[in-house]
C-alpha cells in the first residue's frame, strides 16, 4: 500500500507541475510586422504594465549591462578614439598615441526599468536602452526589440557614434540558422551628416540586406562564445556601408565590425557583462 500511495503522490505532483507550466509561459501579446519588416509585440489595450516590452526578454533584461570597447580605424589604418569638448556636446578625434584617461574608448549599454521613453513618445513599443561612457553618465537613450521572431537594437548613436546611423543596425531574424536572409529599410535625415565622414541634404533612404552566413566560436574577454555570424550591407544614394555582426543567444551582439560611409571602420567588442 505504501508503494501505491507514493506512486499516486508522484502522479499528482507531476500533473500539478505540468498544469502550472502553460500559465507561466503564456504569452499576453501577439507578434505583428511593422512596415519595415521588424516583428514587434502587440498587447491588448488593457495591459498597462510599463515593463510589458521587457518581460519576455532573455538578453536585454532590466538591469543587464553590456560594456564594449571600441576603435575607429581610418582609411590609412590609423587607430583613433575621441575626446569630449568642454561643453560635453562637441567631440574630436584623438590619435591612439595621444589618448589619456579622459579619452572615450568604451561605451556601456544598460537596460532601463520601465519605459522612460514613453515620457517623450507615448506609444513607445521597445525595451529602453541607456548608453553611457566611462564616467557612467547616461548620454542618450534608445531602444531594442527582442522576441521569439527577431532581435534588433539601436547602436550607440551620439557624439562620434553618429557615424553608425548610416550602417546596418545590429539585427538577427529567426530561424537562427545559416542561410536565413531578410531585408529592412530606414529613412535618415541630414541632421546625421557630418563633414568628418559625409554631408548630404534632405532625407535619404537606406535599404538593408542581411544574411546569417556562419556559426563561429569567438575568443573574448568573457571566454569562448559561440556566435552566429550576420553579414549585412546598406545602400542609399550617398553610398554603401557594411556590418559583420556576431550574435549569441545569451550575450546578444558580442562583436560588431562596421565599414563606414567613408571607408573607415568602427569595431565594437563586448568586454564586460553583468545581470
Amino acid at each position: 500500500m505504501k508503494l501505491i500511495n507514493i506512486l499516486i503522490f508522484l502522479i499528482i505532483v507531476s500533473l500539478s507541475s505540468c498544469k502550472s507550466k502553460p500559465e507561466q509561459s503564456k504569452k499576453n501579446y501577439e507578434l505583428i510586422t511593422e512596415n519595415d519588416g521588424i516583428l514587434i509585440e502587440k498587447f491588448d489595450s488593457t495591459i498597462v504594465d510599463e515593463n510589458k516590452y521587457n518581460q519576455n526578454n532573455i538578453i536585454y533584461k532590466v538591469g543587464n549591462s553590456f560594456k564594449y570597447k571600441f576603435e575607429h580605424i581610418t582609411q590609412n589604418n590609423d587607430i583613433k578614439f575621441f575626446n569630449l569638448g568642454e561643453d560635453n556636446n562637441s567631440w574630436e578625434f584623438v590619435d591612439f598615441e595621444n589618448s589619456d584617461s579622459t579619452t572615450i574608448k568604451s561605451v556601456k549599454i544598460q537596460v532601463a526599468n520601465g519605459n522612460p521613453m514613453a515620457d517623450h513618445v507615448p506609444d513607445y513599443n521597445q525595451t529602453v536602452l541607456m548608453y553611457k561612457f566611462e564616467q557612467e553618465k547616461t548620454f542618450s537613450m534608445s531602444g531594442a526589440i527582442e522576441n521569439e521572431g527577431n532581435v534588433w537594437i539601436h547602436p550607440p548613436r551620439d557624439k562620434y557614434f553618429e557615424i553608425l546611423e548610416l550602417n546596418p543596425f545590429p539585427y538577427i531574424k529567426a530561424p537562427y540558422e545559416i542561410g536565413t536572409k531578410w531585408t529592412w529599410n530606414l529613412g535618415i535625415g541630414d541632421h546625421w551628416s557630418d563633414e568628418r565622414w559625409k554631408i548630404w541634404e534632405g532625407q535619404i533612404e537606406n535599404t538593408y540586406e542581411y544574411e546569417i552566413t556562419d556559426k563561429r566560436t569567438l575568443k573574448t574577454d568573457l571566454g569562448n562564445i559561440e556566435c552566429f555570424v550576420i553579414e549585412a550591407k546598406a545602400k542609399s544614394k550617398i553610398g554603401q556601408t557594411k556590418l559583420t555582426a556576431y550574435f549569441n543567444t545569451k550575450y546578444g551582439f558580442v562583436k560588431l565590425e562596421y565599414t563606414n560611409i567613408d571607408e573607415s571602420k568602427t569595431n565594437l567588442e563586448l568586454i564586460e557583462y553583468s545581470e
